[in-house]
Formats: C-alpha cells, sequence, structure tokens
C-alpha cells in the first residue's frame, strides 16, 4: 500500500473536521511511516463547511459583527475561496444552533439576520458569487431575517414590520421588495444543505428539525402554519410555489427564501465541498480512502459527507473505511452504499458527555488500531 486519503467531516461538539483528520493522519504515520497519508477535511453544508472550503482552496477568513439568533451581537466568520470571487457564508456561524444555549432556544422568536448581515458585508467586499452553507441553524423563519438585513419589508394589515421569529410570519400580509439590496441580481447563489424536505407538511421544515431547535408539538404545530401562510404570500405577491419544493424545508425554511427570493440553485453540501477539494485527484492514485463523521447510521446515506467520499471512491474501484464517534443499530445499510467497513470510537460504556469529552483519545485509539490492521495485512 502507498497512498491513503484521509477524508472525514467533524465530529459534532467535540472536534473539527481539521482536526479529525489531523487525528488520523498522525496514527496511520505512526504505524505506517513509508505510506503517503493525505489529509483532506470535508464537510455537507452544516458546521464546518466554511473551514473546509477555506482549507480547500487556500482561501481566507473575513470576519463582522452581526446579530446571533436572538438578536445580541456577535463577531461572525465568512470565508473568501481561493479564487479571489467566491464569498461563503456558513448560516451556523451566525444563526446557528450552538450559539444558544439549549434553555434559550425558542424557534418562535430566533431569527436567520445574522446570516443577512453576513451577506451584506461580503457584498460590501465585492463578492457577487455565494456559496450558502445552511446547516445547523437555529432558526425557523423562513429567512424571513436575512431579507430583512438585506432590506426587504415583510408587512402585517396595518403596514407594520413584523418583529422577529418564526411565529410572526403567520400575521404577514404584504412583501415589499422595494429596499432589496439591489446588488443581489447581479449575483449568483448556490445553496449547500444536506436535506430535500420540503417547507411545510409532515416532512417539513418546523415538524422534522424543529423539535431540535427547542419546538414543543404545540409551537411546531404553530410554526408549520405560519410558514404556509408565508408560501401562501410569496405565491399569490410573486408567482413563485416553493411550499412543495424539495430543500425549500432546509434550515427552517431558509431553503425556501433562497429559491424565492435568489433565485438560488440548491445543491448536496458535500458534492459542493468535494469539488472544491478536488478530492478526486488526491483518489485517482490512493490504495485506500478512511471518512467519518461523529454518528455513523442510517441517516448517513442520505447525503452526509462519509457517503459522498464512498461514492467518489468507488468510482476509482477503492476501498473505504469509516470511523464514527458511535454507531447505530441500521449502521448496516452503508455497506450497499460504498463504505466497505465501519468502526466505533466507543471502546467501553460510556455516557454521552464521556465520549465527547473523551473524543480525541478515542479516535486516536481506534485510528491507531485500524492502521495496525492495515499493516498486519500487508
Amino acid at each position: 500500500m502507498k497512498k491513503i486519503v484521509i477524508a472525514p467531516d467533524s465530529f459534532k461538539e467535540s472536534l473539527s473536521a481539521r482536526q479529525v483528520a489531523q487525528m488520523i493522519a498522525d496514527a496511520f504515520r505512526s504505524v505506517l511511516p513509508a505510506v503517503e497519508i493525505v489529509a483532506i477535511p470535508l464537510a455537507d453544508g452544516g458546521e464546518g463547511t466554511l473551514a473546509a472550503l477555506i482549507d480547500a482552496t487556500g482561501g481566507q477568513f473575513r470576519s463582522a459583527t452581526v446579530h446571533d439568533p436572538l438578536g445580541d451581537p456577535l463577531l461572525a466568520h465568512w470565508g473568501l475561496l481561493g479564487d479571489g470571487k467566491t464569498a461563503v457564508i456558513e448560516m451556523a456561524a451566525a444563526s446557528g444552533l450552538a450559539l444558544i444555549a439549549p434553555q434559550r432556544r425558542n424557534p418562535l422568536l430566533s431569527c436567520s439576520a445574522g446570516t443577512g448581515e453576513l451577506i451584506k458585508a461580503a457584498l460590501d467586499a465585492g463578492m457577487r458569487h455565494f456559496i450558502l452553507a445552511i446547516g445547523g441553524s437555529a432558526t425557523n423563519d423562513g429567512g424571513a431575517g436575512m431579507l430583512r438585513a438585506l432590506g426587504v419589508h415583510l408587512l402585517d394589515a396595518a403596514g407594520k414590520a413584523l418583529p422577529a421569529g418564526g411565529a410572526a410570519l403567520a400575521q404577514l400580509s404584504r412583501i415589499d421588495l422595494s429596499g432589496l439590496d439591489p446588488r443581489l441580481a447581479d449575483c449568483q447563489f448556490e445553496v449547500a444543505c444536506d436535506v430535500d424536505n420540503p417547507l411545510t407538511g409532515s416532512q417539513g421544515a418546523s415538524a422534522i428539525f424543529g423539535p431540535q431547535k427547542g419546538a414543543s408539538l404545540a409551537m411546531v404545530a404553530q410554526l408549520d402554519a405560519a410558514l404556509s401562510h408565508y408560501a401562501s404570500i410569496i405565491r399569490q405577491q410573486m408567482g413563485i410555489d416553493i411550499e412543495h419544493h424539495a430543500g425549500a424545508g432546509a434550515a427552517g425554511g431558509m431553503g425556501a427564501a433562497a429559491l424565492a427570493f435568489f433565485n438560488a440553485r440548491l445543491r448536496r453540501g458535500v458534492e459542493i465541498v468535494l469539488d472544491a477539494s478536488a478530492l478526486a485527484q488526491h483518489l485517482a492514485d490512493a490504495d485506500l480512502v478512511i471518512t467519518g463523521e461523529g454518528r455513523l447510521d442510517g441517516q448517513t446515506v442520505f447525503g452526509k459527507t462519509p457517503l459522498g467520499v464512498a461514492q467518489l471512491a468507488k468510482q476509482f474501484g477503492l476501498p473505504v473505511i469509516a470511523i464514527g464517534g458511535c454507531l447505530r443499530e441500521d449502521v448496516d445499510q452503508l455497506y450497499a452504499h460504498g463504505i466497505d467497513a465501519v468502526f466505533s470510537c466507543i471502546h467501553k460504556p460510556m455516557t454521552q458527555d464521556e465520549a465527547l469529552s473523551h473524543a480525541s483519545d478515542n479516535l486516536q485509539r481506534v485510528a491507531r488500531n485500524i492502521a495496525a490492521l492495515i499493516a498486519i495485512s500487508s
């Protein structure tokens, strides 16, 4: 064996994709010093997408002061890719769930304005091509806060501006586009997302993702009705039907806003990152691929990073090993999708908090053991 490519996603709430890739690579180099090890951190549209694209293209981080999902000031980052022309806006950086303590999460009130403020900062810097990564959001406001930050006026029946949050959309009467930033007309938006949920209904933004953002069953029903009304106003006023469009429900309806107001193209986040990272070029002369993410299960096959890596690796006839922070019972589904073997970092019974706090040690141990197996079989 001459070359191994390490291409993982982050382990959420514990290790970034860069840390995961480096730790696995270090463990492999310690056991297989004669093998070329190439580490390429990846992402799928959620947290870490900005860093992965910056790493892949030799880009730069830029910063701007914005508002977090509850309206507090926040210093957040956006990215300028290595081409000098493309801006990356990561919704999680400005409107992300991780920015709010669990006891304060309330999708009735949380707002996506910070994401719009990051877009405005990139516009001010001359950017006209955008990659908008919308995973990991705290909001369920249909992108209303983002639109407001870019000059759109969302008005109630009395002509007053709606307050922030997803619940307020139930009072929407008119969308005033007269103040929309004119520079957006010259922009191209690619939206990186890993779900194809519609805006509303049993598989919509509120029902599927609302609970993880703090929504009770009653709040889910309220938010779903508000988004349905929002969609009806867009349909009546703009002639665009986005309610049942695949991906419209991504990030609490941010997908719908991007489709309706930016004429955006929705793409699997992992596809965008794989293209930018030139992973295919690295795989062309590789012998083995190692990938992974925080949890490997049946959901991994729905556009997550390990699936994208495996599908690309199989085009080159390469075996694929996936490492997960933990494995679920339905992990066997991965074998039919190009992943040949899976390993868990968990080596003994432990709580989730223990697993997160010992993530580095656990990952290094399993990576070293996989490398040792490869050495034995060589």
